[in-house]
């Protein structure tokens, strides 16, 4: 089943491959003009593509990306000082003093995400590039003055990655590809101990202001380890039957607000989950975020607990 979805991914790649502009066939020195150049094919592969709030967004990044004051933003980065769970996971804390009985429901939550770009000019076309990105997400028990406000789960996610517009513009649209590998582990030990490692493919389309991606993945298989929850020697073998093999994102901007919708699926296994978000404006680049959270997989340690959350709190970054 493994080999026949990274056989699935592998057309995926090709095809895309094949819609990349030409590489320029001389090596330019790296200056301000060049930089600017590469933003600009970002943002307009061709004279014939549609206006998009997304690739408009990756234009500036890309223009200020070698900054040494300015942080790229990759995904959202928020906190959230109130999240509460219909269903919050006390099986996994089961013999780890008394977590199990006095973890509370209601919890602080924060994103913080960013990238760096590891090439300053053009790889394989115009405004492609190799990137190094990281997000840390974190569940606080900041309420819970029982157990000393613990952090009840932290996960780290770096991923390295290449990212290319591509030609092919359907209804007046603008696309794009990436192309990564990403590791994703919470840092904990023996039976907390929850990570995976996975190639994924992505696809966005974008036009005015909305955009879509579709990114599948194929999970790489773990050796065995001495200390793991489970007989067969990996931290959560069975994690693609809860989260499935892809996931598809759509965002939408309608004035000053920003909503976005990410779900995943295994069709097989009738498992899956979703999240819901909103961005408005509260006092300049400030803005306020509401989150909405179903299924399984809402951190690493709840891949296989289904539960419901709503958080509220601020975004310092959006994505359109």
């Amino acid at each position: 089943m493994k080999n026949i979805i990274l056989i699935k991914l592998l057309p995926l790649c090709l095809w895309s491959f094949s819609l990349l502009g030409h590489a320029n066939d001389e090596a330019s020195n790296t200056n301000e003009k060049d930089i600017a150049v590469a933003a600009n094919k970002v943002s307009k592969p061709s004279e014939t593509k549609g206006e998009s709030a997304y690739f408009d967004r990756l234009s500036t990044q890309k223009k200020a990306e070698f900054d040494p004051y300015i942080m790229t933003p990759h995904k959202m980065t928020y906190l959230l000082p109130l999240s509460v769970s219909n269903n919050m996971n006390r099986q996994a804390y089961d013999g780890i003093g008394q977590w199990g009985e006095d973890i509370q429901s209601i919890e602080a939550k924060f994103q913080f995400s960013f990238k760096i770009p590891l090439t300053r000019t053009a790889i394989f076309t115009e405004g492609d590039s190799l990137e190094f990105g990281f997000t840390l997400q974190s569940w606080w028990q900041l309420y819970n003055q029982e157990l000393s406000r613990p952090f009840r789960e932290t996960n780290y996610q770096p991923e390295l990655f290449y990212t290319a517009p591509l030609t092919w513009q359907p209804l007046g649209g603008q696309t794009n590809m990436v192309v990564g590998f990403e590791h994703q582990s919470n840092g904990r030990t023996q039976m907390l101990s929850r990570s995976w490692n996975r190639l994924y493919y992505i696809f966005t389309f974008a036009k005015d202001n909305y955009a879509l991606s579709l990114r599948p993945w194929w999970k790489i298989p773990e050796g065995n380890k001495e200390t793991t929850p489970t007989e067969s020697g990996n931290d959560n073998i069975d994690i693609t039957d809860y989260m499935g093999h892809f996931d598809l994102t759509v965002l939408y901007k309608w004035d000053s607000l920003e909503f976005s919708f990410v779900g995943r699926r295994n069709f097989k296994e009738q498992k899956g989950g979703f999240e819901v978000g909103m961005t408005f404006p509260l006092s300049g680049k400030l803005k306020g975020y509401l989150q909405f959270t179903n299924g399984y997989g809402e951190s690493l340690i709840d891949y296989n607990h289904a539960q419901k959350t709503f958080g509220i709190g601020i975004a310092l970054t959006e994505i359109l």
